[in-house]
């Protein structure tokens, strides 16, 4: 076997592929908003780690409700998706309106799953650190449209197409 020569590329905060993570939580008026969230992954069995920096709504949101919601972007969202990661509800208060995502209230957590997204995590906050901008959860529910269920109830990547984000180019 003859491989090819990997080329040294530095360190940098790639992996691939990267799902495109929309955090959503609700204020303490039961408000939801949603963002777009760089950099985050499963941290064991029951728990997800993401990283949000201190001045986002949807950060101050989850520190009110000890809860937030993940979904995974769908292609069929790719707009919507990225416009919660661009337009901060701390600038326009009709970021959610404009973005087109419609909630639902969690079962079993006190925060809004997106009724456009196909898959997602229900969670209770662990902990947020604010040196390292690591906020944990736990992960106490998975759901998915019945729609991106294979015959065995499992989920079927190619009905459900996942939005992937290459944080090399930037791109979708």
């Amino acid at each position: 076997f003859r491989g090819f020569m990997k080329k040294n590329l530095g360190a940098k905060s790639w992996i691939y592929p990267e799902p495109v993570l929309i955090v959503a939580a609700y204020d303490e008026n039961n408000n939801a908003n949603a963002m777009n969230v760089a950099w985050g992954g499963i941290a064991d069995e029951n728990r997800i780690s993401i990283c949000i920096s201190p001045e986002h709504k949807t950060l101050k949101n989850i520190l009110v409700k000890k809860a937030f919601s993940i979904s995974i972007g769908d292609v069929k969202n790719v707009v919507a998706c990225d416009f919660v990661g661009i337009v901060s509800a701390n600038d326009d208060v009709d970021k959610m309106k404009k973005s087109e995502f419609h909630f639902t209230k969690a079962k079993n957590v006190e925060a809004p799953l997106i009724d456009e997204l196909p898959f997602a995590l229900e969670c209770k906050l662990i902990s947020y650190d604010e040196k390292s901008c690591c906020c944990l959860g736990e992960i106490v529910n998975v759901c998915a449209d019945e729609n991106i269920l294979h015959h065995v109830g499992k989920i079927d990547l190619i009905k459900f197409e996942p939005l992937i984000y290459d944080p090399c180019n930037h791109d979708y």
